[in-house]
């Protein structure tokens, strides 16, 4: 499937070998990566199910050598064992890393593993026997790209259901992944977030516990200390991450934290933005605050969606990431042009004055119904990522181009798209559907399904009357979401 969208298009990843669309099975949560040095090279993760009649799902991940326009998908990780929460970094020498979640059919245990790639996600080594690099549900993590003493750590973090038995947890390697030291909890328990450095090794962590936080760790770049926690901030985000409606199943988003390091005026800025229900409110905006001052304070929370306040309308899966000029640029699904208010289309803004204003939003793919092509459980995922460069981002998401014939709906497949600042106010009749490069076929899986008992395929759900979100304050322990 390549999908055109005036300037923009979108290029499946899931592919068999042909190139092709691949029937019956599902892609979702997809984490992209590109190789800093050679910027046509890129790998995305995702959670592979060979079958939507099974909750069995695998770590998918597809390559490109030509900056996106053909991809291969040569299988997963490891055949027959569960897997879920994918998520891949790269470093500064090209390297690439994929952290995912391990379990069983019966999610009876959260434990992670680390796989590596010298070859820009051709193949992959898993650095230690399974389930041995800690971790848990769901997981995120970094890599210490700086020049200071910790140079080449990895840092991750989980929501508290994990490999140790409890507690929202910080983990470090100082090996490149290979091995984990003991985890620390992390104050207030901070769910749903993610992790970054600034120039000078502290890291940051953004997540929601009873409000949202911004936490510091100072020493962690000293590899023969205990990571303790120095700085811990209250965020307002203006409002509250949540769940259900427009994803059923699923999140309807998740915290970003990512750090401005250009060596710029906004240099050591620290950003934080996710897609949350405001007050009074049942469906989400996307948000966004900064912080330039180490993460003391942070600035009144902004609307990055441009479009007139309207409680009925979702601003889902919002992510942003940093480019290494400076620059802002931040995604996510939208119902805006939905009469049904369930169709949704990748949207697409920027900023250039670390988040003060942002560009007008634009749609950057076709509409696509998020409540098709379920993989057993009801969701399309709990995120999508993007990965920026001086001019434009790299975007993994996933979306229901592909139309199946032999379940009378459409599936959920992995997309890339590249978005880029020009062309917003560029952008000219929009082409009406998706065209596929070939008539799609059904072609093999190219793993091995597992032979688990099949579960009811989900009933595609009908279009939703927006209902209100759970409030997360208090916020008890996450429950399992691989």
């Amino acid at each position: 499937m390549i999908s055109p969208f005036g300037v923009f298009t979108s290029y499946q990843v899931n592919v068999d070998a042909n190139g092709h669309n691949i029937l019956g099975d599902a892609a979702n949560e997809c984490v992209i990566s590109v190789d800093p040095t050679d910027g046509n090279k890129m790998t995305i993760g995702w959670r592979q199910f060979n079958s939507v009649t099974s909750n069995f799902r695998q770590a998918g991940w597809g390559y490109t050598t030509d900056a996106g326009i053909h991809w291969t998908f040569p299988g997963v990780l490891e055949n027959n064992v569960f897997r879920s929460d994918p998520v891949t970094k790269s470093d500064e020498i090209g390297q690439f890393f994929y952290l995912s979640l391990e379990s069983d059919i019966n999610t009876s245990f959260f434990c992670d593993n680390m796989y590596r790639s010298t070859n820009g996600g051709q193949s992959w080594t898993e650095l230690q026997p399974d389930e041995q690099a800690g971790g848990g549900d769901k997981e995120w993590f970094t890599i210490d790209k700086t020049n200071g003493p910790g140079h080449g750590f990895q840092y991750q973090l989980d929501d508290g259901i994990n490999c140790s038995g409890g507690g929202v947890q910080f983990q470090r390697s100082t090996n490149g992944g290979v091995t984990w030291q003991s985890p620390v909890v992390i104050p207030n328990g901070p769910v749903y977030g993610s992790l970054d450095l600034d120039t000078n090794g502290n890291v940051f962590l953004g997540g929601e516990g009873n409000t949202f936080y911004c936490i510091r760790s100072s020493n962690a770049q000293f590899g023969g200390q205990t990571p303790t926690f120095d700085q811990v901030t209250a965020v307002n985000m203006g409002g509250d991450l949540s769940s259900g409606g427009i994803n059923p199943a699923g999140l309807d988003g998740m915290l970003f934290l990512a750090i401005d390091r250009s060596g710029g005026p906004t240099n050591n800025n620290i950003y934080m933005l996710a897609s949350v229900v405001p007050p009074g409110r049942s469906t989400t905006d996307v948000m966004f605050v900064r912080s330039t001052d180490g993460g003391l304070t942070f600035s009144a929370p902004v609307r990055v969606n441009d479009d007139p306040v309207n409680p009925s309308k979702w601003h889902w899966f919002g992510t942003f990431s940093v480019a290494p000029n400076g620059r802002l640029d931040a995604v996510w699904h939208d119902t805006r042009n939905a009469a049904n208010n369930t169709d949704s289309q990748l949207f697409y803004s920027y900023s250039t004055d670390a988040g003060v204003t942002w560009a007008p939003n634009v749609a950057v793919s076709v509409a696509f119904n998020p409540f098709e092509g379920y993989p057993n459980q009801s969701k399309i995922g709990d995120y999508i990522t993007i990965v920026s460069d001086a001019t434009g981002g790299n975007v993994a998401y996933a979306a229901t181009f592909n139309f199946n014939p032999n379940r009378g709906q459409h599936e959920e497949d992995v997309y890339y798209v590249r978005v880029f600042p020009g062309g917003i106010g560029a952008t000219p009749t929009p082409t009406a559907t998706p065209t596929p490069t070939a008539t799609p076929t059904a072609t093999a899986t190219p793993t091995v399904t597992p032979t688990a008992t099949p579960t009811p395929t989900s009933t595609p759900r009908p279009t939703p009357t927006p209902r209100p979100m759970p409030t997360p304050r208090p916020r008890p322990t996450p429950a399992p979401r691989p």
